[in-house]
């Protein structure tokens, strides 16, 4: 099995040090053809503005959205949240517009304004799950088929999922936080290896709550 890490600008390098200790073969994504044979997509922290520009200069857009048709996971923390928004609010288009979300970029102020958290995530375990902020976003909206995973003691949102798709505003990789990989990784094995006479499943790993009208739990 071999996860990409999308490895144009940020934080990927933590990432693919995280599944390296999993035991999971990480790659880095620059090019269309290093999505070739990967089974799940991690779109790290970074600068998003950034990202979008290269992830076009370099034809990766439409693989990208295919990957994810297709039914592999993927996983995106702080700007990789943001890519993955159908509506950011600072007025930019979407990227990759797979979580019905809308996010507001920078949410807790400037990088000097960074903390850490612990949250509760029921979705992967019953430990708390200790996050770094940096330059954070926060959801503004979810809409009914998402799920929210993950709120701040203050009541925002800050982890979502949505089918095979999963984001969080905050940076478990830099807490050595390994629970989200590791989900990431048990969907990746389930659209790698769909069950005897099937084909590939659109949507790995089943939703475990139907979210909230409003967006809770």
């Amino acid at each position: 099995m071999r996860i990409g890490v999308l490895a144009l600008q940020g934080a990927f390098i933590e990432h693919l040090d995280v599944l390296r200790g999993l035991g999971v073969e990480g790659v880095p994504v620059r090019l269309p053809a290093d999505l070739e044979g990967v089974s799940g997509l991690i779109l790290p922290g970074g600068e998003s503005t950034t990202m979008r520009k290269l992830i076009d200069r370099w034809g990766l857009h439409e693989p990208i959205l295919e990957l994810a048709r297709q039914g592999a996971p993927l996983f995106g923390t702080c700007a990789g949240m943001i890519l993955l928004s159908k509506e950011i609010l600072d007025g930019d288009e979407p990227v990759f517009p797979l979580l019905d979300i809308a996010v507001k970029r920078n949410a807790f102020g400037r990088q000097v304004d960074s903390f850490e958290a612990e949250m509760d995530v029921p979705l992967v375990g019953d430990t708390p799950v200790h996050g770094v902020f940096i330059r954070a976003p926060t959801v503004e909206r979810v809409g009914p088929d998402v799920d929210v995973l993950a709120r701040l003691d203050n009541g925002r949102v800050v982890a979502v999922r949505q089918r095979n798709v999963i984001a969080t505003a905050f940076h478990p990789e830099l807490a050595g936080e390994t629970r989200f990989h590791r989900l990431v990784a048990t969907m990746a094995s389930e659209f790698d290896e769909p069950r005897e006479g099937a084909g590939r499943r659109r949507h790995p790993t089943r939703r475990t709550a139907k979210a909230h009208p409003e967006g809770g739990r």
